[in-house]
């Protein structure tokens, strides 16, 4: 699988850059990243490796993209689908601090839900957060993954604790 563009109102999921280092690091340190979406990022070297393995899209599990703004390129998010396989696969996405409360997480996701059902074929997609994370659920009904139920203590999250998830999914067949 190779590396796309997509685009979204007022944004462009793009490839990861190594130049996208000083940006990761300072989104991947911030409090409720790190308690939500640990990605063990604390230094530009472990940034760039970050990036470097979301920029490899070589095994076909994975497809993920950096969320600018598409007229000035900063650095908004993140979002991909990964555990692809047999038609179904997860997705996950995070927002940097200034970016949040702005739709840009549910814009991004949708976009790429679109993409990855009509490019990669697949038939179904699911997303969990933490029940403790109402953000994340507007983001997924914005997006228009449905709740399905709760997951029991389904998740380590960065606070080292396990919590009950929220499960969303969406089909192709959905409208």
């Amino acid at each position: 699988m190779e590396p796309v563009e997509i685009t979204a109102p007022g944004l462009l999921l793009r490839p990861w850059r190594a130049a996208d280092a000083p940006a990761v690091l300072a989104a991947l340190v911030d409090p409720e990243i790190v308690r939500w979406n640990g990605q063990g990022v604390g230094d530009l070297t472990q940034a760039a490796t970050w990036i470097a393995r979301r920029a490899d899209w070589s095994d076909g599990s994975h497809a993920s993209l950096a969320v600018t703004g598409d007229t000035d390129g900063t650095l908004l998010g993140a979002v991909s689908v990964h555990q692809i396989r047999d038609g179904n696969a997860a997705v996950g996405y995070w927002t940097s601090a200034p970016a949040r409360g702005r739709g840009v997480a549910g814009r991004a996701l949708d976009a790429l839900t679109n993409w990855a059902f009509t490019r990669l074929g697949l038939h179904r997609i699911e997303l969990c957060h933490a029940v403790g994370n109402p953000a994340s659920c507007r983001v997924a009904a914005r997006a228009g993954y449905r709740l399905e139920g709760t997951l029991r203590e389904s998740h380590r999250y960065g606070d080292g604790h396990r919590h009950d998830e929220h499960l969303h999914a969406r089909l192709t067949t959905d409208p």
